[in-house]
């Protein structure tokens, strides 16, 4: 009865767990390039009441095992793509397939699915945070506005200045990163990741132009949404209660059944 009260508790604490993780991704259904989370379960150690035996004079016998509960084997971001939304400023960009924009706060490199971009007063290309985007060649993307009439980006990346003679003149490139392991990237907040050790460096040539190195081109004038399944994530949502439930069924019978062995000595 100890047993199934601890398998109880684990089953809990890991059903918890799993709740705040779909909480987090629906609170996030509507974040630009959010990437939902999900939890899987794993079985901790057994108790070994009897072990197995070879075949013999009779036959060979099965161990007996008692699981002790259950933990969280793992918190894994799914990288899948999300509904691309139009909006028309030429200024957001949405990844078609796989890579991630890089940004840097000027001091450290850190990468993003989101493209809500736009230009400071200085002419720096920025996400809503102030960090600089870089280009392939590995710096801040700095456009003068007074120099052109507008600023378009094709799918490559490409940034040109229209002139008001109607001069089309290329400034820069938006440069992408593609990781091997990109499930290793750590959250950080801000729509943002940093590189791990587990997710390795960037792969190929590091930051490299829109479709190269198996990136994705760009869709200018538009925002890649969330990939958050809101019904997947409202039925994960009930399973998951029905499981804390039930492990909550499992103390409390447990708790009666220990109840009743203090009640024979009355």
């Amino acid at each position: 009865m100890m047993r199934s009260m601890f398998s109880g508790v684990s089953g809990l604490r890991v059903h918890q767990t799993r709740m705040d993780v779909i909480g987090n991704n629906i609170a996030n259904v509507n974040t630009v390039g959010f990437k939902s989370s999900r939890v899987t379960f794993q079985d901790v150690f057994n108790q070994t009441i009897k072990t197995g035996s070879a075949p013999g004079v009779l036959g060979g016998t099965n161990p007996q095992q008692i699981g002790l509960g259950a933990a969280v084997g793992a918190i894994d971001v799914l990288h899948t793509p999300g509904g691309i939304e139009r909006t028309d400023n030429p200024l957001d960009l949405a990844i078609n397939g796989d890579g991630f924009f890089v940004v840097n706060d000027g001091t450290a490199t850190y990468y993003t699915r989101a493209g809500n971009f736009h230009l400071d007063a200085a002419g720096n290309l920025v996400t809503p945070d102030g960090m600089y985007v870089q280009s392939t060649a590995g710096g801040n993307i700095t456009i003068d506005p007074t120099l052109y009439v507008s600023v378009v980006i094709d799918k490559t990346g490409q940034i040109s200045g229209i002139q008001a003679d109607g001069t089309v003149v290329p400034l820069d490139i938006v440069g992408l990163a593609k990781f091997v392991n990109p499930g290793g990237l750590e959250k950080i907040g801000q729509n943002m990741y940093r590189e791990t050790i587990s997710s390795g460096p960037p792969a190929g040539a590091g930051v490299v132009q829109p479709g190269q190195d198996g990136t994705g081109y760009l869709t200018p004038g538009a925002l890649e949404m969330s990939n958050v399944d809101l019904s997947r994530e409202l039925t994960d949502m009930i399973i998951t209660e029905r499981g804390f439930q039930a492990n909550s069924r499992v103390i409390t019978t447990s708790d009666e059944m220990l109840q009743e062995l203090v009640n024979l000595k009355r």
